[in-house]
């Protein structure tokens, strides 16, 4: 970095993981490295991380689904930690202040999209842990605007999940137009599905699980699931809205024929492999609806975080030590994890 210095009072350098060579995690494409502290600009805070949660999204960039958009990336979007410093002519939470670093970094506020208020399409948006470094990091830097203020009396290690497997279920939610009382399939029941069939359940709907983990069906019925099955089964009731969260292609036209007339499949995932041939008949007439999910707007957290000071979802987490991300995402690819997966960050030496 330069001459840049790092705010007065803090360390030189900070233990982080980067991107280094994306590829399947048996590969080890996550590197422990030592990088200088970031230094806020304008606009922007710099925070202490306390944890980051792991998201698919995480695993998508290592192993390369989702296309580096610059070399050594520090991933991780679900960050909690205090503001450390302002970066010059900053308004924002003094320091020491606890808040949330979020996929969503960045939007430009002047495109259509922007305009409507649908700022997760700007075409000029950025994302933390993918345009910029996040939070596999002691210390990442985030716009002010874009971070989310969070209560002092919850745990860190059950806030951070909250910040994209919450949000983005949240917006997944909304995409599948569940009607009120409705009966609600969910595809897939990691960190973001066992928050939303959660927020689901609160709201009183009828949440049917279809999963091909044996553990996440056991936590799936012990936070109300209506009924749980295997990831192909057919539900017991016809379904009136559904979110695919696995990241597998073939079970879109397996949710659709769940569905009942009117419909709705949300896809919630950043990628998705290739899905089959479709029936026209079978899987999408009597007016049934596909749709994707695509980022989410600040709104959309603002709201979730709403919801869930009221309702409390239970966060199921597993944590690990700092220094032990790489076999995180290796867990997470290989669906040993329980909910979500978390870092223990800290002071960045590999403590719980």
């Amino acid at each position: 970095m330069g001459d840049v210095q790092a705010p007065a009072g803090l360390p030189a350098e900070m233990d982080a993981w980067v991107v280094a060579r994306p590829g399947p995690m048996d590969t080890h494409p996550l590197e422990s490295v030592r990088l200088p502290v970031p230094v806020p600009a304008p606009g922007e805070l710099l925070v202490r991380v306390e944890v980051c949660a792991v998201c698919r999204t995480d695993l998508h960039l290592a192993e390369g689904d989702l296309p580096p958009r610059r070399p050594r990336t520090v991933p991780g979007h679900e960050a909690v930690g205090r503001v450390a410093a302002l970066g010059p002519g900053t308004a924002g939470p003094p320091p020491g202040t606890r808040v949330g670093v979020a996929w969503l970094r960045s939007t430009c506020g002047e495109c259509r999209h922007c305009r409507r208020g649908a700022e997760n399409l700007c075409p000029s948006s950025t994302y933390t842990g993918w345009d910029a470094d996040g939070g596999y990091a002691e210390y990442l830097t985030a716009p002010a605007a874009y971070v989310y203020p969070l209560p002092e009396e919850a745990g860190a290690a059950g806030l951070a999940p909250l910040l994209c497997a919450g949000i983005i279920g949240y917006r997944a939610l909304l995409r599948a137009d569940l009607p009120p009382g409705g009966r609600l399939g969910i595809y897939g029941f990691g960190a973001s599905a066992h928050l939303t069939a959660q927020i689901a359940v609160a709201e009183g709907a009828a949440v049917h699980v279809m999963t091909r983990s044996a553990a996440a069906r056991e936590l799936a019925v012990e936070l109300g699931a209506a009924s749980v099955g295997g990831s192909t089964d057919s539900p017991p009731e016809p379904l009136d809205s559904a979110i695919l969260f696995a990241p597998v292609g073939d079970l879109v036209p397996v949710a659709l024929a769940a569905l009942d007339r009117g419909g709705t499949l949300a896809v919630a995932g950043i990628h998705l492999t290739d899905i089959p041939a479709l029936n026209y008949e079978r899987h999408l007439f009597q007016e049934r609806t596909l749709r994707s999910v695509t980022a989410n707007t600040r709104a959309d957290g603002r709201r979730f975080l709403e919801l869930a000071s009221v309702h409390r979802p239970r966060v199921t987490t597993t944590p690990y030590p700092f220094r032990e991300a790489d076999r995180a995402l290796r867990d997470l690819a290989a669906d040993r994890v329980e909910g979500a997966a978390v870092l223990i960050v800290g002071s960045g030496r590999g403590t719980v």
